[in-house]
């Protein structure tokens, strides 16, 4: 017999209420020396703090693992979280999370607020906030805005770590250039100019709903690049330094052969690149490259970059090396003396980073796959977690989490952090899994709630 889930703050209240009104009817004021050491002795019992963690999951549209049906969100106390008796069912129980398809979610850093941008369709580019109640009531907050004006009805959005109070999303759009002696169907070696490359970026107020800036910008690489059919293609994951006055904007580099048009699949990946912006103007567009990493650092649907101790660390994918944690400095520049290559540390090949987030001590939970990874349901690779040291640039497999072939972490969305513990969410594609807090210090796993799953569905993070 599993439990149910037991809303403490409402049990925390009852309690107190209880205790005070026993109180109060008691005719007996005497303070007494018993009395008084009994209630040095309650002052001195800890306090076990709880906080609301919200687990996502994501409904099968048409194939195992799509995510294409809808997000169901459900949230239960930390303490709860922590307790493998507990059971939830956020595909029976949970609520929608308005969204055409997969929607991003957005959390508080004290998890009592989820913020929602709604992905395509009629609502796509809508803003909500909603209030975490516990269960599956979550409670609108404040206005609705649309940023489908700005950056379209799939953005692609990111919640910046300025004490939640600022959104941003981008996009990229992309046009192929050629000189009057030819069109994309016929053209000649000497036809192709260069691919156009134009990024919008929106700041959102997270408080009040409303627009707080939007630029647009003409960006391009180096006139060699561009020259051999280079540019950027998809832009995400928005991160804002410790000064607070530059914007780091993580970037896809893609290839079109310049004698056909046509996209270029077998080519040199470039050094890994990143758009930087002044902020919050969102002026002043500049491109810096890395040496030590390759391939692209705009992510998928997991932030991609967080800022620690002075500098923003930030992965990066499809790199042939395996992908790499980077380090940007304090001077807006790739800290190319740091070299954290993951398969070095993991021990694979192929290393490809799927979501990550750190505590505050600099150590985090990293989702990967690599080339040895057998596909399961979804056509996807088996996912596994690490324990990653940000300083000592080690990464070690989690082993107290179980694996297997259908567990896949591609549209892994977050992880919640509480103080050095993180959570995150275990289940395979169509299984039952739990709820894992890791104590990022110790490297201890506990395991907790039962997650209840649904036929093709799978859970997508915790927050």
């Amino acid at each position: 017999m599993k439990r149910p889930v037991l809303n403490l703050k409402s049990y925390a209240i009852a309690i107190f209420a209880v205790g005070f009104m026993t109180a109060c009817s008691s005719d007996d004021n005497t303070v007494t020396p018993e009395t008084e050491q009994e209630e040095e002795e309650v002052e001195e019992v800890e306090e076990v703090e709880s906080r609301w963690i919200t687990i996502a999951g994501a409904k099968m549209g048409d194939n195992p693992g799509d995510g294409n049906g809808g997000t169901l969100i459900y949230s239960i106390t930390s303490t709860d979280a922590k307790d493998p008796t507990v059971q939830i069912d956020p595909f029976n129980n949970g609520f929608v999370a308005p969204s055409n398809r997969t929607a991003r979610l957005q959390a508080s850093e004290d998890g009592n607020t989820v913020f929602n941008i709604s992905y395509a369709g009629d609502t796509g580019g809508n803003y909500t906030k909603y209030t975490v109640n516990g269960g599956s009531d979550f409670e609108l907050t404040g206005s609705e805005i649309s940023i489908a004006p700005y950056v379209g009805t799939a953005p692609r959005w990111i919640k910046l770590f300025d004490g939640d109070n600022t959104g941003s999303a981008v996009y990229v759009s992309t046009e192929h250039q050629v000189d009057d002696n030819g069109t994309p169907n016929e053209v000649t070696d000497d036809t192709y100019i260069r691919t156009s490359q134009t990024i919008g970026v929106v700041t959102l107020d997270l408080v009040d709903s409303k627009i707080n800036a939007f630029e647009e910008h003409e960006i391009g690489l180096s006139d060699e690049e561009e020259a051999q059919g280079y540019y950027i293609s998809r832009i995400d994951m928005p991160t804002l330094n410790e000064a607070g006055d530059k914007l780091y904007i993580g970037a896809r580099v893609s290839k079109v052969d310049p004698t056909t048009l046509e996209s270029d699949s077998d080519y040199e990946i470039l050094g890994s690149k990143t758009i930087v912006l002044d902020y919050p103007s969102l002026l002043n567009p500049t491109i810096i490259t890395s040496t030590v990493g390759h391939g692209d650092t705009n992510g998928y649907r997991s932030i991609n970059s967080f800022e620690y101790g002075g500098s923003v660390y930030q992965a990066n994918q499809n790199d042939p090396e395996g992908s790499h944690i980077l380090k940007i400095g304090a001077d807006n520049l790739y800290d190319d003396s740091y070299d954290f290559n993951l398969d070095d540390a993991l021990g694979v090949t192929g290393a490809y980073v799927l979501a990550w987030r750190p505590a505050a001590n600099g150590k985090a939970v990293l989702a990967y796959r690599h080339d040895g990874s057998a596909e399961g349901i979804s056509g996807r690779g088996e996912s596994f977690f690490a324990l990653v040291d940000l300083n000592a640039k080690t990464a070690t497999q989690i082993n107290d989490i179980p694996y297997e072939v259908d567990f896949e972490l591609f549209q892994y969305q977050g992880y919640a952090v509480d103080g050095n513990e993180i959570y995150l969410t275990q289940a395979p594609v169509g299984k039952n899994g739990n709820i894992y807090v890791v104590d990022t210090e110790t490297g201890e796993v506990t395991k907790g709630a039962e997650l209840v799953n649904a036929t093709g569905s799978h859970f997508i993070g915790a927050w």
